[in-house]
């Protein structure tokens, strides 16, 4: 029971070695600790960690090494950008011996957070928030990156022009020939049929992805997902009594919104608060069996990408 254990990492040959630019685990069950804006919750994460592996001749990177130190952070450690940036270089530190000069961490969770109702007192209700969270220390620079999904109501504006023509047609119709219209035969003409056609809405959804500058000291994932839901007007509820069904039916019919209304809503809210702000919004159509799509911010990442290339 004494005998040395064999490492074929260290006493295998490399006949086809290469360098790679990532190698690690994925999906890795974790707990982490969040705690920003009055928000303090243990989470249920999946991570990945990955080092880069550039000596070809090095057969195999120390996994083991990777998950302890991932577990003793998620241990020890609240979810901050400082802190993800000591995990990366420690497990860069870790795999000195097999040359590693990078780190990743990607970390994905819902982020469970209780929601009120829009107008009754003490009523609220949970809303879980999908999170990812991309860390990266190359060559000793410190990337950080997080996308959030915000669900939300849109109603169509054109839907809601043919509907609104259609209830005036029927009005006109009603009331034909009268000079004088008594209020309360329109207003029980109303209580009937305003409703003779309604506007198609849907279920939507917003991923939104931004990079957080060197000088951040916390994730500001609330404040991120509020300015997002402030931008949209329409964040999906969770517990509702039909006070606030009414209400959010007002807040329907007074905020209506094309996908591409809702893109440039929200990347008009991020500019100047976060850096390299990307949108992509789907409506989940009740109209079509597809769904309507737009982005924004991802053409201006790519000019960046192509400025970066050192011409040859």
């Amino acid at each position: 029971m004494n005998a040395p254990l064999p490492d074929v990492s260290l006493t295998d040959r490399v006949t086809n070695g290469c360098p790679l630019d990532w190698v690690g685990m994925q999906g890795i069950d974790i707990p982490v600790t969040l705690k920003e804006s009055g928000y303090q919750r243990d989470l249920h994460a999946r991570a990945d960690v990955l080092v880069d592996l550039p000596q070809p001749e090095v057969k195999g990177i120390h996994m083991s090494r990777l998950y302890r130190l991932l577990d003793a952070w998620s241990d020890r450690e609240a979810l901050t950008p400082a802190s993800l940036q000591q995990l990366l270089q420690s497990m860069i530190d870790s795999h000195l011996d097999c040359g590693s000069q990078n780190a990743r961490v990607v970390l994905q969770f819902d982020l469970l957070t209780r929601r009120p109702a829009l107008v009754t007192p003490g009523l609220s209700g949970w809303t879980a928030y999908p999170v990812q969270i991309v860390a990266m220390l190359r060559q000793g620079v410190f990337s950080l990156e997080m996308q959030v999904t915000a669900c939300y109501s849109s109603t169509c504006p054109c839907s809601a022009a043919l509907a609104r023509q259609l209830v005036e047609q029927g009005f006109q119709q009603a009331f034909a020939g009268q000079q004088l219209l008594d209020s309360a035969a329109v207003a029980d003409w109303l209580r009937q049929h305003a409703t003779l056609a309604t506007p198609h809405s849907q279920r939507s959804e917003a991923d939104v992805r931004v990079s957080l500058g060197s000088d951040a000291t916390a994730m500001g994932l609330i404040a991120l997902i509020d300015r997002v839901e402030q931008a949209l007007g329409t964040p999906v509820q969770t517990a509702v009594k039909r006070a606030d069904e009414q209400a959010f039916a007002a807040l329907n019919g007074q905020n209506l919104m094309f996908v591409e209304d809702a893109a440039r809503r929200i990347q008009t809210a991020l500019e100047g608060h976060y850096q390299r702000p990307q949108v992509q919004v789907r409506h989940l159509e009740s109209l079509h069996p597809h769904d309507a799509v737009a982005t924004a911010g991802a053409q201006e990442q790519a000019g960046q990408a192509d400025r970066s290339v050192e011409p040859a």
